[in-house]
């Protein structure tokens, strides 16, 4: 179970802070729960709309994809935070990811009644029209004299109050299973797969389907090549070292990008040669055209997990007829500066040759059937999906692959056999 911690506080110095920092560490087995700080955030002012700024929409999708939200306020004469009630000012103007969200509120003070006061407050404000949040009913959790409260080491000292905070904790927990069980699965906004829109780096004026969209784009565009130098963030390198750099891989790469569109793959060699063939005719087509439509579901599951930041990464294994290899399809979520979703980066490589050259490094041995390779099995263990993300009952598809569709070894994972593997760090569990 996933949470967000949002500290109420704008100052450096905060004991709401170590509060939500205390419940991280000290319950971490009831759920994982991550801070998110208010202070670099724009005061609210609706005649300079801020709601699409990297910020803001950050905290949106945080919140969307969290299960539950627990809000730490001060106390400031005798109501929240002037800077929490603007954040909560901007999650109720145009957007509302609190709507139908399970939300906790604690508060720390220095003084003997805790933030009883701001706490009344911060709850009116949460089932407010626009917020619409589920604050759980009870359970109001006061830390007074918060000053003294923690040890050096950011620990509460007093043992009956953090068991009373662990078990209003758990009463937060089960109030969350109740509402996600009524609400039903999260739905995540549909993907266009078929790239019908528009973004900064959209060549227009050629057809995405178009064989030569390579050559023509490039035209229109007045693309460099050859022996131009490019200035990368680190390094300044031609057009040409750039292709052999990427070229030179131990892996097949593509790039689509965040309209859903074909860009780029490293020409290794012959698409009858490739782990997941494509030919140079499918460079610029949207993803629609690069899979069969039987698995447009599944390419839009894993778009949406990257895109969403449910993950930040989904690792498919590809069962082909290829014994001798374990072929593992590496979905990774790219960002610009501004950390906003920038596409896809798809890896694929066969994990055999290095897992076997671990084993002969460290001297170790997998255990378990006999093919333990294909088990991925390590003494034993069981392997747990991060996230929580699942695929359920379904076969989940390479993405940006752009497999040529009809052929017998399609890079779909949709067309192979139902014993999908998933790498636990992937956050992607296919059940």
């Amino acid at each position: 179970m996933k949470l967000i911690g949002i500290v109420g506080s704008t100052a450096e110095v905060s004991t709401n802070r170590k509060l939500l920092r205390f419940i991280k560490k000290q319950f971490n087995e009831l759920f994982t729960l991550e801070l998110v700080e208010i202070k670099d955030l724009p005061l609210f002012n609706q005649d300079d709309d801020q709601t699409n700024s990297p910020a803001i929409q950050q905290l949106n999708r945080k919140i969307i994809l969290a299960d539950g939200v627990i809000i730490a306020t001060p106390e400031h004469n005798h109501t929240v935070p002037a800077g929490l009630k603007s954040v909560l000012e901007w999650l109720s103007f145009k957007i509302h990811p609190l709507e139908n969200k399970p939300v906790m509120v604690v508060g720390a003070s220095y003084y003997d009644q805790g933030t009883s006061r701001s706490q009344l407050h911060l709850r009116q404000i949460l089932d407010a029209p626009g917020v619409n949040a589920l604050v759980m009913p009870g359970n109001e959790f006061l830390l007074g004299k918060s000053k003294e409260a923690f040890d050096e080491e950011g620990n509460l000292m007093d043992q009956r109050t953090i068991d009373f905070l662990g078990s209003t904790l758990a009463s937060f927990v089960k109030f969350i299973n109740v509402v996600s069980a009524l609400a039903g699965p999260k739905q995540l906004p549909p993907e266009d797969l078929h790239a019908t829109g528009k973004i900064a780096t959209t060549v227009e004026g050629v057809d995405m389907s178009d064989d030569q969209w390579l050559e023509k784009a490039a035209e229109a565009v007045g693309a460099v090549s050859g022996n131009t130098y490019v200035q990368l963030n680190r390094g300044l390198l031609t057009v040409d070292q750039i292709n052999y750099f990427l070229d030179s891989m131990p892996m097949e790469l593509t790039f689509a990008d965040s309209n859903n569109q074909f860009l780029y793959y490293n020409l290794r060699q012959e698409a009858k040669d490739m782990l997941a063939a494509r030919v140079p005719g499918q460079v610029g087509n949207p993803l629609a055209n690069c899979h069969p439509e039987k698995s447009y579901k599944n390419v839009e599951w894993v778009i949406q997990q990257l895109r969403s930041g449910a993950t930040d990464a989904v690792r498919v294994h590809v069962p082909k007829q290829v014994p001798e290899k374990y072929i593992v399809h590496n979905y990774q979520a790219m960002h610009d500066e501004n950390g906003e979703y920038a596409g896809i980066n798809e890896y694929i490589l066969d994990f055999k040759p290095i897992i076997e050259w671990y084993l002969q490094q460290t001297g170790q041995k997998l255990v378990g059937n006999e093919d333990a390779i294909s088990s991925a099995s390590v003494h034993g263990e069981k392997t747990d999906a991060v996230a929580s993300a699942s695929v359920h009952e379904e076969k989940t598809d390479a993405v940006a692959s752009a497999s040529v569709k009809d052929q017998t070894e399609s890079a779909s994972a949709a067309d192979a056999a139902p014993a999908v593997a998933v790498d636990a760090v992937a956050s992607a569990s296919v059940k």
